[in-house]
């Protein structure tokens, strides 16, 4: 936890200050001049055979390095946050992001308006998923995110490709906020309310196969946790 950390000293939480300088809190933390806008952005178009095509490795580092970076931020100065699922998880987020999955544009306000309630007659469904792209586009991948409780990681990466305003990370865990805690179908980068129990990998096979049946190309990919593998309906979908 975050108390944790801060137990551990005052050093900590100085080099903490040193990473979370005030210039890079108000940007993504990896920005760098010496690389091409295709490389800077998300890939748009299927990947490439070549690894020429694509973003490279050293750039997936640098992401996921500035991913975990932001995470750290949070939580020192919040007093906690979930920090070793950055530590975990961020390498492989950023590569499915960058270099293995086939996702469009942002289709989403980069500012997401906060949660007005649950759908109803006057309220109508809202979805997080338009910042992976338009998942309408038959030739566009979908990523069906599970492990909510990772959120906090998936925001900073969508802040590090530019698929999120950085005034809605600090929305994060706010009253009324959709960039939630736990992340829900209205949040940032997510297509269902999931959980821990696995519940996406069944809605995921759903979604799979009515796409199969409409004679979509895109893959439905589910990213889950290593404890979901051993609970829940990994067991059962």
């Amino acid at each position: 936890s975050g108390g944790a950390l801060l137990e551990q000293g005052p050093d900590l939480e100085y080099d903490a200050k040193l990473f979370a300088h005030s210039a890079g809190r108000d940007k993504p933390y990896h920005t760098p001049s010496d690389t091409t806008a295709a490389v800077v952005s998300p890939i748009t178009t299927p990947p490439k055979s070549s690894d020429a095509d694509r973003p490279s490795i050293n750039h997936v580092e640098k992401v996921a390095m500035a991913v975990r970076r932001r995470v750290l931020e949070y939580t020192i100065f919040n007093n906690g946050g979930y920090l070793s699922q950055a530590c975990s998880s961020a390498e492989t987020l950023v590569t499915l992001y960058l270099r293995a999955l086939n996702l469009g544009p942002s289709i989403a306000d980069p500012i997401p308006a906060d949660f007005r309630g649950s759908p109803g007659p006057n309220i109508p469904a809202i979805t997080g998923e338009g910042h992976n792209g338009d998942f309408n586009d038959p030739s566009l991948d979908r990523l069906i995110f599970s492990p909510v409780h990772y959120a906090l990681v998936l925001y900073s990466l969508l802040v590090e490709i530019g698929r999120l305003d950085i005034a809605a990370f600090r929305r994060y865990n706010k009253n009324g906020s959709t960039v939630e805690l736990i992340g829900a179908e209205h949040s940032p980068g997510h297509a269902v309310t999931a959980g821990s129990l696995s519940q996406a990998l069944s809605q995921a096979a759903g979604i799979a196969y009515a796409r199969r049946l409409k004679g979509h190309t895109g893959r439905v990919v589910v990213y889950m946790s290593d404890g979901e593998f051993q609970e829940g309906q990994t067991w059962e979908a």
